[in-house]
């Protein structure tokens, strides 16, 4: 429904006065038209993140405050407060898979998830078209292998004579055969995962690299810049985004992922070898050996886990500088 105001129109001898002239004002439903279609687009998105991650989180945060376990799960469960979080920050155990979580993240992310895809990416692109396709293929083939196979192959691979086939090879070289997978159990985890992990950055990098103009290279080479130089001052700054998005997916990923190290070795060999704080959590509120699952306990340190991502996409945010990114060019008027 329009509003209507009027305006008062000067007579013919230029004075104030005269008739008045109905103008029509834009109803509600008209000015919130512009605003009515993104809500509709974005609504079922909404609603989902709503249902899926944020109830499911604050239902999480809400349970570490109890005691909620296996042995009061029949309705005794009671409100304990920060009891949890003081049971984790004193244990003894909290440095160690703390530790091992950053060197699994970090060394997961840095050598593969983005430093390999990437180096990857500028090698496939830089050689044949044909090549290259197939060359990247050939990295998505541990992506596609079911895990348990997958597994199953780094097992055998590392395991000691007669059927370890990295012992039989450096046998040759005169190096002693072992059990590598037992000896180095975070490095074979490391390996394995980032194995995985390095098609996803490589195929978000590729993409980005090939929708570079090639005009901005050519000329750069016209002006004679070697080609550490177009990687350095061309190709990097303008996939800055992918670079983004690749690092923080990754690292949140990494964090919450297990799949691998649960195959693998299950957190050890050892105690807590090769324990990481997502699969510490599922082990304490799903699979606890003792049989008394906490799920008090393991929700809290889910809910630490929730914490050092979100500071961990603030901190990204900073480094890649996102608000520079996200603003409008600077026009320049001469």
């Amino acid at each position: 429904m329009m509003q209507t105001s009027h305006l008062t129109m000067p007579g013919a001898s230029g004075s104030s006065s005269g008739s008045l002239v109905p103008i029509a004002k834009p109803g509600f439903w008209a000015r919130a038209k512009p605003a009515l279609t993104p809500t509709i687009f974005l609504g079922p998105a909404a609603v989902l993140v709503i249902l899926f991650f944020l109830l499911p989180v604050l239902l999480t945060v809400g349970i570490s405050f109890t005691d909620l376990a296996t042995a009061t799960f029949g309705g005794r469960a009671s409100f304990i407060g920060l009891d949890n979080y003081m049971r984790m920050y004193i244990s003894p155990y909290t440095a160690k898979i703390f530790g091992n979580t950053i060197t699994y993240v970090v060394c997961t992310l840095v050598f593969f998830n983005v430093g390999m895809a990437l180096v990857i990416s500028l090698l496939t692109t830089s050689i044949n078209k044909t090549a290259g396709s197939l060359f990247r293929a050939l990295w998505l083939l541990p992506r596609i292998t079911p895990s348990v196979i997958y597994v199953i192959m780094w097992q055998y691979m590392l395991a000691d004579k007669p059927s370890g086939i990295l012992s039989q090879f450096l046998m040759l070289f005169g190096v002693e055969a072992k059990n590598w997978l037992y000896s180095y159990p975070m490095v074979a985890c490391i390996v394995a995962n980032g194995l995985i992990g390095t098609s996803f950055g490589m195929i978000i990098f590729t993409s980005a690299i090939e929708s570079i103009p090639p005009e901005y290279v050519m000329a750069a080479k016209v002006d004679g810049a070697s080609a550490w130089q177009i990687i350095r001052r061309i190709t990097v700054p303008l996939i800055r985004w992918p670079l983004l998005f690749v690092t923080a997916y990754q690292t949140l990923s990494l964090l919450t992922s297990f799949e691998q190290i649960l195959l693998l070795t299950n957190g050890g060999p050892g105690f807590y070898t090769t324990e990481v704080w997502a699969l510490y959590a599922y082990h304490t509120a799903l699979a606890n050996y003792f049989g008394n699952t906490e799920f008090g306990f393991g929700s809290a340190l889910a809910s630490v886990l929730v914490i050092i991502g979100i500071i961990a996409s603030v901190v990204y945010l900073r480094v890649f500088r996102f608000n520079q990114m996200v603003a409008e060019p600077k026009v320049e008027v001469l």
